[in-house]
């Protein structure tokens, strides 16, 4: 282990202690001028003895470590010494800084493939939380960001192995205080009582009394001083010693120029004023945000004046659909005159922010013909916009229920059905992680100029690595296509998603919606087909607006096949490389058993309360998902 001053991506300070020096090390620096640390990424020392951690570039990261190794135990199974730290620091940015400020005891100078922005430079998206990195920190947040939940301004939180804190606690006196934003130095102490196995935390403006506070998006993080103690209380540090930190702000003008220049300049002032005004009124208008994922994640960000002109303006006529998450608006780039579809939102939406970055996280990297192209994005004020690569042929559920003006032909429909299968294969097992798309229906699936089936909408999609353990806890969907497992524990695995698949098959082969009420008795399709099947008719249950032309043995292998993906049991279900297989005729679809396939295999417990959903209206066009969506997070 190692003391480290580190400050990583933004303003994010780091105090890392390891192995190895004398009990009784102390130290402590007024200033750092004329020490022995081991500095790199970004940090430097200043002319005038300032640590400087970080400068006001993003993703950039700044370390600064005590030099020599440090002992906290005796031996392996002995007690924690006591150690003492205190240091003042200040946090100057020009704009946001986020991920504030950490004090952190770990066994080496980080760990290996550590990420940015929310990881401090410590952990990354597969090891965050593991009990093998044996590390503790207390952090002074700004941004609780615990896979994108809501911001919490100030908080204090001791942190084990994680970013996740143990426990936190909001920081200041009074509510939205903020003391680390301010620009001013700031004075932070940390104690740890060895018997006791009790830290304490508290941090105070220099010249006030004690608070807790947090930092925002690029900035310049200065530490001024630094002392540690181990088995005592740290040396209190001179604040008269501390080297001075740049002004805050532009520098003053003298009084003469602030007298005469009205003067010379007259009228062109009030023009200028008048012009910018005007200006800013302009990019206002047309103001973006930007967040550290977008530069990590992030496909091409499209700028929201160009899609304010591909879409005339949003203007009505433009409207594709429509739904609780938004409006879909079709659009031509005014310099390359490609189609588009741009799928607008809000924040306070139904889908919201979440599902907007699981979208731009999951299918912005996404490559296979049967999946709809996610083009870009764009966020501006409470606005998030989904570009996608327009399909003129809309959703397949407007050519399937009811009455459509225009049917598909079995022909079309076989196709659509092994083109969404080899695009699921492909999020399951092909790509670099696994993705479970947890929304796999009809009203999903958007339709090319020639008839070509591409799944869409990634809105609550999912995505771990291969071998790993989907983490999701919460039910996510839509009714008619939950997996009954899924109802249960929340867990969506890529055998939910055949299930939704399984659903998928007998709403495509039968022209009927997975819920339907008819005389006000509730009808599920899984239970119809299954009827057929037991009396050995299953072609019965097939859309009548196929009329006679047909093939019969590819109609009754897509019935059969939705009923085999639907059973109650995940173990019994087809993987959807043997439902590829089974559909090219490579792999023979294994005889039905009755035990498996029922109502009991469908996603509720009972019927009642079912009219609304089988009954609702969806939505009109494609990109759009039906109102009966549910979203229980990440």
């Amino acid at each position: 282990m190692v003391v480290v001053l580190m400050c990583f991506k933004l303003a994010i300070l780091f105090l890392l202690v390891s192995l190895a020096v004398a009990e009784d090390l102390s130290f402590t620096y007024h200033g750092f001028r004329s020490t022995n640390l081991s500095l790199d990424g970004i940090a430097e020392v200043t002319s005038n003895g300032l640590l400087k951690l970080t400068n006001e570039t993003a993703f950039k990261m700044g370390h600064a470590f005590y030099p020599n190794p440090v002992t906290f135990k005796n031996s392996s199974c002995g007690t924690v010494f006591s150690f003492s730290v205190t240091f003042v620091f200040a946090m100057r940015y020009p704009d946001l800084c986020d991920h504030g400020i950490a004090f952190i005891i770990a066994p080496t100078r980080g760990l290996p493939g550590a990420s940015s922005s929310q990881y401090l430079g410590l952990f990354n998206r597969t090891n965050n939380g593991s009990p093998t990195n044996h590390v503790f920190a207390v952090e002074l947040d700004t941004f609780k960001n615990e896979e994108f939940k809501d911001i919490n301004d100030n908080h204090v939180g001791i942190d084990i192995n994680g970013m996740v804190s143990e426990v936190s606690a909001p920081a200041g006196y009074y509510v939205g205080e903020r003391v680390i934003t301010n620009g001013q130095p700031v004075q932070v102490w940390v104690d740890y009582d060895g018997s006791k196995k009790q830290i304490n935390v508290s941090m105070s403006p220099v010249s006030n009394g004690f608070s807790a506070s947090t930092s925002k998006l690029t900035a310049s993080a200065y530490v001024l001083g630094w002392s540690f103690k181990l088995n005592g209380q740290a040396e209190e540090i001179d604040l008269s010693k501390l080297p001075k930190l740049p002004p805050l702000g532009p520098k003053k003008r003298s009084k003469h120029l602030t007298i005469a220049l009205p003067v010379i300049i007259g009228s062109s002032v009030l023009l200028a004023l008048l012009y910018g005004v005007h200006f800013a009124i302009r990019r206002k208008k047309f103001a973006e945000l930007l967040e550290d994922w977008e530069l990590e994640y992030g496909p091409q960000r499209f700028k929201y004046k160009e899609l304010y002109i591909a879409t005339k303006g949003f203007r009505e006529k433009e409207l594709l659909g429509k739904g609780g998450f938004g409006k879909v608006y079709k659009g031509i780039l005014p310099n390359s005159k490609a189609e588009i579809a741009v799928k607008r939102e809000s924040h306070e939406s139904r889908q919201g922010m979440k599902e907007f970055v699981a979208e731009i996280v999951s299918n912005g990297r996404l490559r296979h013909r049967n999946l709809v192209p996610l083009l870009g994005y764009c966020r501006r004020k409470g606005e998030l916009l989904l570009v996608y690569e327009y399909m003129p042929n809309g959703s397949l559920d407007k050519y399937l229920y009811g009455q459509p003006t225009v049917t598909l032909n079995w022909s079309q429909r076989f196709r659509v059905i092994k083109g969404v299968a080899s695009g699921l294969l492909y999020l399951h097992e092909e790509w670099d992680q696994v993705v479970i798309h947890r929304d796999v229906k009809a009203s999903n699936v958007l339709l090319d100029g020639e008839w070509n089936g591409k799944l869409g909408d990634f809105g609550l999609a999912r995505l771990h690595d291969h071998g790993a353990d989907p983490q999701t806890t919460h039910i996510a969907g839509t009714f008619g296509y939950l997996a009954p497992e899924h109802t249960r524990s929340g867990r969506a695995t890529t055998s939910t998603d055949v299930f939704s698949f399984g659903v998928f098959l007998l709403e495509v082969a039968c022209g009927r919606k997975p819920i339907e009420t008819h005389d006000s008795e509730v009808v599920i399709l899984v239970d119809r087909v299954f009827c057929c099947w037991k009396r050995s008719n299953i072609l019965e249950a097939k859309d009548p607006n196929l009329g006679t032309e047909f093939v019969a043995e590819e109609v009754e292998l897509v019935l059969k096949l939705g009923l085999l993906c639907s059973q109650s049991e995940p173990a019994a279900r087809p993987s959807m490389r043997q439902v590829v297989q089974y559909l090219e005729g490579d792999l023979l679809l294994p005889e039905l058993s009755p035990l498996g396939v029922s109502a009991s295999g469908l996603s509720f417990p009972h019927k009642e309360g079912f009219d609304e959903f089988a009954t609702g209206t969806g939505l009109s066009h494609s990109y759009a998902s039906e109102s009966s969506r549910l979203s229980g997070g990440r």
